[in-house]
């Protein structure tokens, strides 16, 4: 039998990625299309190189309507001098960048979710090249790969770094090490409701130290979230001995908030009914198992009851369903388990 031979990426760098110095680019993915025949999808990146050392591949609107990554690796790519660096930093501010400029969670292009289309194909839509080039040309180059979220346009969260627990503990360790010095208000051991075709899988799978985020939601970024966003990216890169210059006082503070577990699929309360949806609870507010989360009201007719949601376990609201109308399958809330 004849080996499968792969395809090559059709994204071509506009960066060299072994040069020393800034560079700015773009990752350029042919795409033909009614108004250009012979036109490309550019997704800004940019590569500041000092030396040997770690690589660090830092991301944001992997889903384009979060916010708090984009404005920060922006920030990020227009600041970051390479003599405060020591190794490389590859800055890809927004992954999904067609969905990122339609600020919708899939892309307008073949309504793909990046973070569920790894490892990807080249030969297959826009949304699965982009996450091949990831997989096979982005991931192998960096040994800590970051990639921040938050809960777009329908979820809102507390703010938190997070990581997976993994079947390699020393794998496990340095995640969990980098999370802490993010140092976001909180930091969460994560539990997925379905982990295939993530970015975050593709990145542990290659042994690296991967390290998300959640910050804040509701299709908007404020000023508390963007600022822990900045902070982290640069307290991370110090932890790694990538960014060298010692931190001004805005980066304080220094330390992990509380941490949270994620120990089972009882920390998540999907809806079972469609209408408008009452929270009983705010984010970050302590709950006890029983304790009511939420109403849904059905809005066909007056008169009727509302059904209720209640809490499987004790800890805090870590997240909640955003806009004032639900759907029947749609997460409503996660507790978080408080660690001692």
């Amino acid at each position: 039998m004849a080996p499968v031979t792969i395809a090559p990426s059709p994204i071509t760098p506009t960066v060299d990625f072994d040069r020393d110095g800034v560079q700015h680019g773009f990752l350029r993915l042919p795409y033909s299309r009614d108004d250009s025949a012979w036109g490309s999808v550019m997704i800004p990146i940019t590569v500041v190189r000092n030396g040997s050392g770690p690589t660090a591949l830092l991301t944001g609107a992997n889903h384009g309507d979060e916010y708090e990554g984009a404005v920060a690796l922006f920030d990020l790519s227009q600041t970051l001098t390479a003599d405060r660096v020591a190794g490389r930093v590859i800055i890809v501010p927004a992954m999904n960048y067609p969905a990122f400029q339609a600020g919708t969670r899939t892309s307008p292009i073949d309504k793909g979710n990046l973070n569920r289309s790894f490892p990807g194909r080249p030969d297959g839509t826009v949304t699965q090249k982009i996450a091949d080039y990831f997989t096979r040309e982005l991931l192998p180059l960096a040994d800590l790969v970051m990639d921040i979220h938050s809960g777009g346009r329908t979820l809102d969260f507390v703010p938190f770094a997070a990581a997976h627990i993994l079947p390699d503990k020393d794998q496990e360790a340095r995640c969990f090490a980098a999370v802490a010095a993010f140092a976001a208000p909180y930091s969460m051991r994560m539990l997925e409701i379905d982990a295939v075709g993530m970015y975050d899988t593709a990145a542990e799978e290659l042994g690296k130290t991967f390290v998300t985020t959640e910050l804040g939601g509701g299709g908007t970024g404020r000023a508390e979230t963007i600022a822990i966003a900045k902070r982290g990216v640069r307290n991370v890169l110090r932890h790694a001995g990538i960014l060298t210059d010692a931190p001004p006082a805005d980066d304080q503070p220094a330390e992990a908030g509380r941490w949270l577990d994620m120990p089972s699929a009882d920390c998540f309360r999907f809806a079972e009914d469609s209408g408008l949806i009452e929270a009983c609870v705010d984010l970050g507010q302590p709950v006890r198992k029983g304790d009511l989360l939420a109403r849904i009201h059905p809005i066909g007719r007056t008169g009727l009851a509302p059904s209720e949601y209640r809490a499987a376990l004790d800890g805090i609201l870590a997240a909640r369903h955003f806009p004032g109308l639900v759907k029947a399958g749609d997460c409503i809330a996660v507790v978080g388990t408080v660690e001692n």
